[in-house]
């Protein structure tokens, strides 16, 4: 098996796992919170619920990042997976807004609040287990294959052990202290928190889909491994941008201009070499020769070495 193939199926086999997890923990939460009276509980559950769908999410572009390259998709589909990790944060902003809307009217309600039964405190612990066990699945297997949406799902389900973690908390002092609004207030906090990770997750995959790179400190290695060779110099217009984990390197050289061919070749072959000796998962690094002194004053894209340290661009 290549090691796509091999990434896809992985990528596939663990949102089946999350899927078919959240949809146990989900039904669980939500039938006892209902059962025992624990909007904590309830709103615990609801948010499992959009687990599942995002878990359904996950299997869906793991089917369109299999497809082959195209005339129209020259690339791949590879950054499905991107656009995949964006609706999971939308998905998980709408879930916090709602259980935040939901709280905040259950403060506010004239209506007597009930002690919720200690059968909340169980299903509790039992959530915390299967979501301990599902994060520590989705991460594993995120960082196997160097996939954002799973690590992306990865952090989405360790905010679900804090949530259930602050559930059980809230319930416990609701027991404690006979104040049934602490159940509601605890719901308030854990929509807070959820509302907080959506925005993180959303921002982080801008990255990718706005063809920049996670770690800049690669093109400090990008430079190293072209200062290792003597024969080149100056290089310039350097771009990276990441497709399924990948790196595509562009960058400009100079060479002397009496360089033959197969000397031109030798260069960018070795040059190509340190780079993927000094960076991890690069598919493809293209290099364009100069001969020197040909180099522009003004470039509109890509880094320069002065540039390095800082975050302007030409």
């Amino acid at each position: 098996m290549s090691e796509e193939n091999s990434r896809n199926t992985v990528l596939s086999t663990a949102s089946i796992v999350s899927a078919v997890g959240n949809a146990i923990l989900a039904t669980s939460k939500i039938v006892v919170g209902f059962v025992s009276g624990s909007l904590a509980v309830l709103g615990d559950g609801i948010d499992s619920a959009t687990d599942v769908l995002i878990s359904l999410v996950m299997i869906f572009t793991s089917r369109i990042v299999k497809r082959p390259p195209d005339k129209k998709y020259v690339f791949g589909y590879e950054k499905a997976e991107s656009i995949g990790t964006k609706l999971l944060s939308f998905v998980i902003f709408y879930a916090g807004v709602q259980m935040l809307i939901t709280a905040i009217r259950t403060i506010f309600s004239h209506e007597v609040r009930e002690m919720p039964s200690k059968l909340a405190l169980y299903i509790t612990i039992f959530s915390i287990v299967g979501k301990l066990s599902l994060a520590w699945h989705q991460l594993y297997m995120g960082k196997k294959i160097n996939s954002s949406m799973l690590k992306a799902n990865a952090v989405n389900m360790r905010n679900d052990v804090i949530i259930s973690c602050g559930v059980l908390a809230g319930l416990v002092f609701t027991f404690m202290l006979k104040l049934p609004i602490l159940d509601v207030i605890t719901s308030l906090l854990i929509s807070a928190y959820i509302i907080k990770s959506a925005v993180g997750i959303f921002m982080e995959s801008n990255v990718e889909l706005m063809d920049g790179v996670q770690d800049d400190s690669i093109y400090e290695k990008i430079f190293a491994a072209v200062d290792s060779v003597p024969e080149a110099s100056n290089a310039h217009r350097v771009r990276s941008r990441q497709i399924g984990g990948m790196y595509i390197i562009a960058l400009d050289i100079e060479v002397d201009g009496n360089t033959t061919l197969n000397e031109a070749h030798a260069i960018s072959e070795t040059i190509e070499q340190h780079i993927r000796e000094s960076i991890e998962n690069v598919y493809d690094i293209i290099i364009h020769m100069e001969p020197i002194g040909h180099c522009k004053d003004y470039e509109k894209f890509g880094v320069q070495k002065d540039m390095i340290g800082g975050n302007k661009l030409h």
